[in-house]
This record gives structure tokens, C-alpha cells and sequence, in this order.
């Protein structure tokens, strides 16, 4: 009996392990809000929501790590993934008062690059996204006030937001 409850907790620590390393929940709640449905104009799932589920499970800050125009910026704390790219920023736009102009809601994200780009270009395309190659995220942030300790490396930057959906409207 008590090997049997040892072996029980083994296989439920080993599975949350392996949930927790490749969170695909959480990926999962961060691509659906960068998903674009044609038929509504509208991405599908809610930046807010997504980047509420990073905050309750530690992987980014309850306060974004700096604010700049209308954008939050959150640096990720805790390894994580975005189609098998290490994911190291979610910045998300959106206006709580009007500060000036321009505001495009909508969600970002920075990774650092792992191998081919061809599942974010091809996710891009689909999803009237824009791909931007060989980013220095710790420039920008850096720019904005917003202190990092992100090393120099290949980045790329994927932003679903409204005027994106708009550029690439077909």
C-alpha cells in the first residue's frame, strides 16, 4: 500500500512537471489572444486573461515591469515557451484614458531564438500578425526605462494587434 501511494504521487509530481515545462495552457491562452477570426474581425481570446494566467502561475510580475504610452511590458520570470521558442517578454497595448493618440490593442510577444522562425512566420501569416527578425528587446525596454538583465542573442518579436490585423487584411 505504501509503495503504491508513493508511486500514485510519483506519476502526479512527473506529469505536473512536464505541464508545468512546456505550460501549454498558458500558450495555449497566449495564442488564442493572438489568433485572428476573419468571420468576427476580432482576435479570439482575451490579452488580460492570458496574461493574468502567466501572473497566477509566477511567471510574470502582478504589475507589468514598466509602462510606456499605452503599453505594459512583462519580462518573463520563469522559463517558458512560444511554438518551442523560449519566451522572454508579453507586452500588451490597450487604453485605460486617453493620453495623446494612437492606441492599438492588442497583444506582443518577444522570443529568443531557437531554431526555425517558420512556425511564427507561418502563425504571423494567418493570423494577420507581423514578424519582426533580429530585435534587441533589451534596447527597446532599456529605452522605456525599464531595467533587464536580458543577454545579447537572435530575438524576434510577434505583434497581434489592431493596426496589424489591419496592415494585413487580405
Amino acid at each position: 500500500m505504501h509503495h503504491a501511494a508513493f508511486l500514485g504521487l510519483f506519476a502526479v509530481a512527473l506529469c505536473s512537471g512536464v505541464a508545468a515545462a512546456g505550460n501549454p495552457d498558458l500558450e495555449d491562452g497566449l495564442m488564442k489572444a493572438m489568433k485572428f477570426d476573419k468571420a468576427s474581425e476580432k482576435r479570439i481570446g482575451s490579452s488580460g486573461k492570458a496574461i493574468q494566467a502567466y501572473m497566477k502561475a509566477g511567471y510574470v510580475n502582478q504589475r507589468p515591469n514598466g509602462r510606456a504610452d499605452y503599453t505594459d511590458y512583462y519580462l518573463l520570470n520563469k522559463p517558458a515557451t512560444l511554438l518551442g521558442h523560449p519566451l522572454v517578454l508579453i507586452e500588451e497595448e490597450y487604453m485605460t484614458r486617453y493620453a495623446g493618440c494612437c492606441v492599438s490593442k492588442g497583444l506582443g510577444v518577444t522570443v529568443s531564438v531557437a531554431g526555425s522562425l517558420g512556425a511564427l512566420k507561418k502563425f504571423a501569416a494567418q493570423n494577420r500578425c507581423t514578424l519582426e527578425e533580429n530585435v534587441d528587446p533589451g534596447k527597446e525596454l532599456r529605452s522605456f526605462g525599464i531595467k533587464n538583465a536580458l543577454p545579447k542573442g537572435k530575438y524576434a518579436s510577434l505583434s497581434c494587434r489592431v493596426r496589424d490585423a489591419e496592415q494585413h487584411a487580405r
